[in-house]
């Protein structure tokens, strides 16, 4: 008797918990199965990317410590590599901020405008040149489809993706289509996080996983009272 009365209970605690924890499991199986509808390398554009062979630096091309950037804050990182013919040095300095070298000359390169944001628009990403629209955003005010604190144009194509081109870094930072913009609002929903989609670790999250643990582990004991409950009706 003491066995039923304790099956009965966790019966309706069952019951209690599946009305609570049913629409986010279900929340979570479906936007679950969105985000694997499409292989990552899809999701993020990849297969948009046009593939470019690399170069090797020209024999004798200066070190980067060579560069003399007077007046200028601590450096984080130097970075050189050929991009179209040209040995490119990037300096990232400890404030976050990028700027490019000729590493032959030591010249310092301007920021991208609007028309060299197309051109390497156009030069590395399928349908490239079907431009809708061209913005320059700054670090502090970049769409919530980037959100990186980096000025970067924003090159609309006509197909809805969104590519971001580097102001100062000279290249794609980033390569957003209308499936990645789903799957974004999809993992927020996964994830519960709908302002931010980064917090996979906040209360109400890990409230409502518990109590769907909980609930699947009362309907796993359950299974049993039921198995042995159709025995007893077949022996009889």
């Amino acid at each position: 008797m003491a066995k039923t009365s304790i099956m009965r209970r966790l019966a309706k605690w069952h019951i209690w918990l599946g009305w609570l924890v049913g629409v986010p499991i279900v929340m979570w199986t479906a936007t679950g199965l969105f985000m694997v509808a499409k292989p990552i390398e899809e999701v993020r554009g990849n297969h948009l990317r046009l593939s470019t062979e690399e170069a090797a630096l020209p024999p004798g091309n200066p070190v980067p410590i060579d560069f003399q950037l007077t007046g200028a804050p601590p450096v984080r990182s130097f970075e050189t590599q050929m991009e179209s013919g040209r040995a490119i040095t990037r300096v990232t300095y400890m404030d976050g901020r990028i700027e490019r070298f000729d590493a032959v000359s030591g010249d310092r390169i301007a920021p991208l405008d609007e028309a060299e944001a197309r051109v390497v628009v156009a030069s590395q990403i399928v349908g490239g040149d079907d431009v809708v629209s061209a913005n320059l955003f700054e670090a502090d005010e970049v769409p919530f489809d980037f959100r990186r604190p980096l000025p970067v144009w924003q090159i609309a194509l006509e197909d809805g993706t969104h590519v971001y081109v580097g102001r100062d870094t000279g290249r794609i930072e980033a390569v957003r289509t209308r499936w990645w913009r789903w799957f974004d609002f999809m993992w927020g929903l996964h994830i519960m996080d709908l302002s931010e989609r980064e917090d996979t670790s906040h209360p109400i999250l890990i409230g409502f996983a518990a109590l769907s643990l909980i609930g699947a582990i009362f309907g796993c004991i359950l299974m049993f009272r039921r198995r042995k409950a159709r025995v007893r009706t077949a022996s009889a």
